[in-house]
């Protein structure tokens, strides 16, 4: 079994927890950055997100639509970025 294969399985048995390591990521990323890429960042998390429900066997487009443009979990109990966050 290749590294991919065992990659591909854990996104299927965990993938919510890949997902909140994605925005958690994107979030840090836009924190360092002061916020100056975080339309890209935004538009990354979203195609991760679609990405991990499409290898976990969840339907990508209904999967999506939990999670705002603004990048924000729904309801993943993780930090949203406080007062923080980048200006859109």
């Amino acid at each position: 079994m290749s590294i991919v294969d065992k990659v591909k399985q854990m996104l299927g048995q965990h993938s919510d927890k890949a997902k909140q390591g994605v925005e958690k990521a994107g979030d840090m990323f836009d924190q360092r950055t002061g916020g100056k890429h975080a339309d890209k960042v935004d538009r990354v998390q979203d195609q991760a997100g679609s990405y991990i429900d499409r290898e976990s066997g969840r339907p990508g487009g209904a999967g999506g639509q939990a999670e705002g443009p603004s990048g924000q979990p729904g309801g993943a109990g993780g930090q949203p970025g406080g007062t923080g966050g980048p200006p859109s």
